[in-house]
């Protein structure tokens, strides 16, 4: 429990300055350094960082480029990941029997979901919205964890993936879907009261409602690879909570979703 207090008492005003006030290459840097660790959780995961150790390091060192790629110079990275295919491939034939098909895929998947997933904050910093908007991934997966969570608790009865997650339930699923729509209401209300914003309260219900989904479906994902490989936590760097793909799995799932969503619902062009 100790240990919980004390990430969430440094993590959450240091998340709240990267995210609000913080010089936009600072925010830059602490996603890199975020995709650059979960890329290694995700590796070590599938077991490359034993067997294909060059492997693992050239896909965390590719990961830290992608995320600023992703946001300065995109066109370059379909030529990048071609190389990298070629020097994975490289790789596995030069290790034989080490390198593994399996390590390739999960370092393929971390060069190129993980930057784009965490580049999309830095891309949502660019539609000329205020930087409270970039708060909307973080709100709408932490929000759908805690509906589903309680809800689950007090409600659950039906199983919703209980091969992938025991203990999610479809009533936890539809708090998760509640609480979101709940909390786009809210971030709208604020906006629109303190920054003169004109949000329209069904739009950004909908997006929540969307963005639950999408959340839920990360989160199932990311326990499904832990259940595959047989781990209980990617990692330790937020020592009880897990690693980034522990604390982050929705996140991944729901920025890059959000910037699609946005867009879609009109609220680029709220301000009032």
């Amino acid at each position: 429990m100790k240990s919980r207090l004390l990430v969430a008492a440094v993590g959450v005003p240091l998340i709240f300055w990267l995210i609000l006030w913080a010089p936009v290459w600072a925010l830059a840097w602490a996603l890199a350094a975020l995709s650059g660790v979960a890329a290694y959780e995700l590796m070590k995961c599938a077991g490359a960082t034993r067997a294909g150790g060059p492997l693992c390091w050239l896909t965390v060192a590719w990961v830290l480029g992608a995320v600023f790629l992703q946001w300065a110079r995109p066109a370059w990275l379909l030529p990048l990941l071609i190389l990298y295919c070629l020097l994975a491939f490289g790789a596995a034939v030069r290790r034989a029997g080490e390198v593994r098909f399996h390590h390739i895929m999960a370092g393929f998947f971390a060069v190129s979901a993980i930057p784009y997933a965490f580049s999309s904050f830095l891309r949502l910093s660019g539609l000329g919205l205020h930087r409270a908007f970039l708060l909307l991934p973080l709100l709408f997966s932490f929000a759908s964890d805690t509906g589903a969570f309680f809800a689950g608790r007090s409600l659950g009865k039906h199983k919703l993936a209980p091969r992938v997650s025991p203990h999610k339930t479809v009533e936890g699923a539809l708090g998760g879907l509640a609480a979101n729509a709940l909390s786009g209401a809210l971030f709208a209300l604020v906006m629109n009261g303190a920054l003169d914003y004109s949000i329209p309260y069904l739009a950004i219900a909908l997006v929540g409602l969307a963005c639950s989904v999408v959340a839920q479906l990360g989160d199932l994902s990311f326990s499904l690879i832990k259940r595959e490989f047989g781990i209980k936590d990617y990692g330790r760097i937020f020592l009880e909570h897990g690693g980034v793909l522990d604390r982050f799995d929705s996140v991944l799932f729901v920025a890059p979703a959000l910037e699609v969503l946005i867009h879609l619902a009109g609220l680029v062009q709220s301000h009032g």
